[in-house]
């Protein structure tokens, strides 16, 4: 299986149905980074996953996300 795969694959196991979003999945901030880290890839290509699939990223670090 291939990096970006497994990548994607990582990102929608550790993002949980939100109950307050119609459904919606989400991932945290901290899953964000951890995958970025585990996979050595930036931060922003876990954001572009989670675009791309209607992933919404919560409990932001920032405090931009709620």
């Amino acid at each position: 299986m291939n990096k970006k795969k497994k990548l994607l694959d990582a990102v929608f196991e550790s993002a949980v149905t939100a109950r307050d979003t119609a459904g919606h999945k989400q991932l945290t901030c901290a899953q964000a980074f951890a995958l970025a880290k585990r996979f050595n890839v930036e931060t922003i290509e876990i954001g572009r996953i989670c675009n791309e699939n209607n992933i919404k990223v919560c409990k932001c670090q920032l405090g931009c996300f709620k």
